[in-house]
């Protein structure tokens, strides 16, 4: 699969994020938003899961946004327009199913906004009110910005250390968004155009979709509790052959065993064991450090 483009959105100290276009027509004539490709860098490479995040059906071309963490993305990332990736495969997992639910908030920390963008770009042509949070660490990582805002009727933005938006987390607005009662809200931005129920307050969303961290997924999860509202969180978590096999990327879900590769990638939030999944992230986190150490000299 030959690499059509490439263009670096972000680079800093320690993360760069690029955009590649890559020659894949088959899946760029089935991919719907919310499933997955896996692929594959060089033979003896492992099996990553990645997020067709936009696509051209008459190109035969999708594009991947891809953070260099780990072995894989960096070596991926030595990779020019011309080179060719190993293998893709997919698309795979389950599709989200889009219908018009109405006010819908979609939430993306670091690089899980290029997941939620073909989604926004699916819910507001399906008739929702689609209001995007967006999180990163600082203004230099937020990626996909006026991506976002052409696919969404409303977006805020966050940062942990306030160089652009909101300083905090993608939570403390949520906490606003879903609080009908909200004294900001009655005021702001989302008052407009927007039908008051019978006792005059604003309407709650009819689902949250998350895509992020781990620690981020669960605490959206906290704040929706409460109030009852739909929660969705996409789980492509320790992934390794994609075909629901190897059960790397198990997960428990209201006491039963999934794997997000197969079941997946989205679950209910509120049903999801946090704990578990958590301990779980860690499980070759020891492993990717020590190849990655191996081979610096190719990344």
């Amino acid at each position: 699969m030959k690499i059509l483009a490439k263009e670096i959105i972000t680079k800093t100290e320690d993360t760069t994020i690029t955009r590649f276009k890559v020659s894949a027509p088959l899946i760029a004539v089935k991919a719907q938003p919310g499933q997955f490709i896996v692929v594959m860098v060089k033979e003896e490479g492992e099996r990553i899961p990645l997020t067709a995040v936009d696509k051209n059906e008459k190109e035969g071309s999708i594009v991947l946004v891809v953070q260099e963490i780990g072995f894989s993305t960096k070596l991926m990332g030595t990779l020019n327009p011309g080179d060719s990736l190993y293998a893709i495969a997919g698309p795979m997992g389950h599709a989200t199913p889009i219908e018009n639910y109405g006010k819908v908030i979609l939430v993306g920390g670091g690089v899980g906004i290029a997941e939620i963008y073909p989604l926004a770009k699916a819910l507001k042509e399906a008739g929702n009110q689609v209001i995007t949070i967006l999180g990163a660490r600082t203004k230099e990582l937020l990626i996909l910005e006026d991506e976002m805002r052409a696919a969404s009727s409303e977006v805020h933005i966050t940062t942990d250390d306030g160089s652009y938006g909101k300083k905090g987390f993608v939570t403390d607005i949520l906490k606003e968004l879903v609080s009908p009662n909200s004294p900001s809200l009655r005021s702001g931005p989302l008052a407009e155009g927007s039908r008051a129920n019978a006792r005059g307050k604003l309407p709650t969303p009819n689902l949250v979709y998350a895509v992020g961290p781990i620690p981020m997924m669960e605490r959206v999860a906290a704040v929706t509790k409460d109030s009852g509202v739909k929660t969705v969180v996409s789980l492509n978590a320790l992934m390794v052959d994609a075909s629901g096999m190897c059960g790397g990327c198990r997960v428990k879900v209201k006491d039963e065993v999934k794997f997000s590769c197969v079941d997946g990638p989205e679950f209910d939030g509120h049903l999801v064991d946090w704990d578990e999944l958590k301990m779980r992230s860690k499980v070759y986190a020891d492993k990717e450090e020590h190849i990655c150490k191996l081979n610096e000299h190719i990344t």
